[in-house]
């Protein structure tokens, strides 16, 4: 039985609702309607902290997933249960992917400059400043390209860039 017939969260079955009446009035494929159906199962899989779960589905969902913008949000919450899951580097590479697809997701920009910058904290712990430096650069180049698509968020971001002298 699909999850989303299943779950209990309110917010989630009235996702689910909406989410099937699209379905039915956009002309969509069968294959297109399973992806969304796989995506769907894998965020409410994910919002529940059920992780293998959630990357089973979103798996699934890219198999049969063809649109490129579609693509990238699986990739990005791919990212994320990686992130979550303290895989950085992976993390990282999902979330290359999904900026190849739709280079406009400021959030997948965000996610790698916390990263960059905790591997940046993390070089600083170990007594390596140059290696530290570097990787504080990086974060804020993402950053800095994060904050491009939408200035007004990202303002800790965009703090951390003035304090430091990185902001242009």
């Amino acid at each position: 039985m699909p999850r989303s017939r299943i779950t209990g969260n309110l917010i989630d079955k009235t996702f689910t609702i909406v989410a099937n009446i699209l379905l039915r009035i956009i002309p969509t494929t069968s294959g297109e309607k399973e992806a969304f159906t796989y995506y769907r199962d894998g965020m409410s899989a994910q919002s529940e902290g059920n992780y293998a779960e959630a990357l089973q589905n979103y798996y699934e969902a890219m198999r049969l997933e063809i649109d490129p913008y579609d693509r990238s949000y699986i990739l990005y919450n791919i990212g994320l249960i990686h992130t979550s899951n303290g895989e950085h580097t992976k993390a990282l590479e999902y979330y290359f992917r999904a900026l190849e697809r739709n280079p406009f997701l400021p959030q997948a920009f965000n996610n790698m400059a916390v990263i960059c910058h905790y591997r940046g904290e993390q070089a600083i712990r170990q007594g390596d400043s140059e290696i530290a430096e570097a990787w504080f650069n990086q974060a804020a180049e993402y950053w800095k390209q994060a904050i491009a698509l939408t200035p007004g968020n990202y303002i800790e971001a965009q703090n951390w860039l003035k304090i430091t002298r990185r902001f242009e």
